[in-house]
This record gives structure tokens, C-alpha cells and sequence, in this order.
């Protein structure tokens, strides 16, 4: 029986993570650095391509991970330590994944990859599924998208609202959610394949 609280309270945890993962509003001056350079880019086509690009590894990813042997149980702990990663990132301002420029249209590189479709966002949406239903994590993701082209369309002013020391708060903050949701989910999976090791074993 589909029950609507349940339903919205999944999507708005699924978005609070996702979003703390994409950290548009921490790419701000990222983006406005580009503009700077002359680089250019389409809100909605940096959106759209963002989604195909998401529900193409929504549906494939599991017929990937079946072909290569992986359940998803042991690719959500994967996914935690990329997230656990990314959170030691944002709430110690340390590089781990590396990053590259690029001149002229910067649609989609980089802006749909990988600073919004990237691996820790793409890797994020399968791991989901151990947790949400396909319809919240679709609601997780077009609600990010909807938020990604508000600050893309109004760079300017969403860099002079936030000021610097506003997009480096909303950083650590969601650092901090980042952390305990990686630790979550990682506890949570590590629990499930104790319980298969230990009930195989008996």
C-alpha cells in the first residue's frame, strides 16, 4: 500500500544526500571562474543530459553489476566509501578525486561530468536502491535537477546571496550530513553480509 508520508520523507532524505554529493551551490565559483574564462553552457541541456545520464545508469547499472558478479549489498559499501570520502573532502578541504579544466562549451564537460553527474552522485543513485523505492529516488533526483538549474540559470546572484562564507558553511555542513549518511550505510551493508556470512556458516 503506497503511503505518502513515507514516500516524501524518503525523497527529501534521498535529495538532502544527493545533493549534498552534486554540491552545486559549492561549484558556484567553480562555475562563475568558467563563465570568466569565456566558457559557456545551457542550463536546461546541462539538466536533461544530466538526467538521461542518471536513468541510463539507473537501469543499466544493475545489469552491469549482474554481468561483472557484484550484488548490490557489496556495491553499497563501495558507495559509502566514495561518499566517506567525499565528506573528508568537503569538512577538511583536502583533495582526493582529481579535477581538470577545460576551454570552450562547458556543458558537458564539466558540468553534467562530473561535477553533477559524476561518480560519487551516479555510484550514490544505485546504492539507493538497498534503501528507497525507484519512484523516491526518482523524486531525490528531479528535485536536485530543479535546484541544479535554478543556481545555473542565476549564477550571479546565488554567488552574491550565498557570499563566500555562506557557500563555505553550506560545504562543511553538508559535509557533516555526507559523513553520518556514508557511516550509515556502511554499518547498515557490512551488517547484512556479517548476517549472510554467519548464517551460511551455520
Amino acid at each position: 500500500m503506497f503511503d505518502i508520508s513515507t514516500f516524501i520523507s524518503h525523497a527529501l532524505s534521498g535529495f538532502v544526500i544527493l545533493f549534498a554529493i552534486i554540491d552545486i551551490t559549492g561549484a558556484v565559483p567553480v562555475v562563475v571562474s568558467m563563465l570568466e574564462r569565456g566558457q559557456t553552457y545551457k542550463p536546461l541541456i546541462v539538466v536533461i543530459a544530466s538526467l538521461a545520464f542518471y536513468i541510463a545508469f539507473f537501469y543499466l547499472g544493475q545489469a552491469i553489476l549482474k554481468f561483472l558478479g557484484v550484488d548490490f549489498t557489496s556495491f553499497a559499501i563501495a558507495g559509502a566509501l566514495v561518499l566517506l570520502a567525499m565528506a573528508m573532502e568537503m569538512i577538511f578541504d583536502i583533495t582526493i578525486f582529481k579535477d581538470t579544466n577545460h576551454t570552450g562549451d562547458a556543458t558537458f564537460v564539466p558540468l553534467v561530468f562530473p561535477l553533477i553527474a559524476g561518480p560519487g552522485s551516479i555510484t550514490t543513485i544505485l546504492a539507493f536502491k538497498t534503501q528507497f523505492s525507484n519512484a523516491e529516488i526518482l523524486a531525490a533526483v528531479l528535485l536536485n535537477l530543479l535546484v541544479v538549474y535554478l543556481v545555473l540559470k542565476n549564477v550571479y546572484l546565488v554567488q552574491k546571496f550565498l557570499g563566500k562564507a555562506g557557500v563555505y558553511a553550506l560545504r562543511k555542513f553538508f559535509g557533516i550530513i555526507l559523513l553520518a549518511t556514508s557511516s550509515k550505510m556502511l554499518i547498515e551493508n557490512l551488517s547484512k553480509i556479517i548476517a549472510q556470512v554467519s548464517g551460511a556458516g551455520e
